[in-house]
């Protein structure tokens, strides 16, 4: 069984930057493949990163110019640094941790969300 509690979020202007952190606990985050997903309000869950526990990573094609994805693997932990926000971007962002690849299904470890909000 892994715990994933997630950290980071808040409310921020256009162009600004945020990192949410995803921390593990219960067994090594390293084993799995890590993504990032978010939910906006009225809207489906989307994938957004994910990273393979040797750091290999792949982003969606619309934060892949603004969005970092990375890992220590000493700390158990996944961050994603979020660069020059958009409104658009605004939504509920979940980590989890699971087989990988961009379905949702595919994950079996989700972390409870953290609200990123971006206002012009």
């Amino acid at each position: 069984q892994v715990q994933l509690v997630q950290s980071g979020g808040g409310l921020v202007q256009t162009g600004d930057s945020l990192r949410l952190s995803c921390t593990a606990s219960g067994r090594t985050l390293s084993s799995y493949v890590v993504g990032w997903f978010r939910q906006a309000p009225g809207k489906d869950r989307e994938f957004v990163a994910t990273i393979t526990g040797g750091g290999t990573t792949f982003l969606v094609a619309s934060v892949r110019d603004r969005f970092t994805i990375s890992r220590d693997n000493a700390e158990n932990t996944v961050y994603l640094q979020m660069n020059e926000l958009k409104p658009e971007d605004t939504a509920v962002y979940y980590c989890a941790a699971g087989a990988g690849g961009t379905h949702a299904n595919r994950y079996e470890f989700w972390g409870r969300g953290t609200q990123v909000t971006v206002y012009r």
